[in-house]
């Protein structure tokens, strides 16, 4: 059974570079205990024969088929659009560059 100092804490939150109040690091040597034992019992009832997953319900892709369809005329859009340049919208700079 693991289980947490707080001295250990302490040298966890130092190499985080984590200023920790001693009461700070009584609570969080408590919490990671109880973390702790929540893996440990996670642990104990994987088996050999449950593969791991990362979701409960199998996950898939649904894809649908490329229809190639009618599209708009680019020169309408840009007709009304509230500014446009060498056939594409102009928009305001934001980032200050050329």
């Amino acid at each position: 059974m693991p289980t947490f100092s707080s001295e250990e804490v302490a040298r966890l939150a130092g190499l985080a570079r984590i200023d920790l109040t001693p009461d700070e690091l009584d609570r969080f040597a408590g919490e990671l205990e109880v973390i702790a034992h929540a893996v440990e019992k996670v642990s104990e009832l994987a088996t050999a024969d449950v593969p791991a997953t990362s979701h409960p319900i199998p996950l898939t892709n649904v894809y649908r088929e490329d229809v190639v369809s009618d599209v708009v005329d680019r020169d309408e859009v840009l007709a009304q659009a509230p500014a446009s340049e060498d056939g594409r919208f102009a928009v305001p700079q934001i980032l200050g560059e050329e």
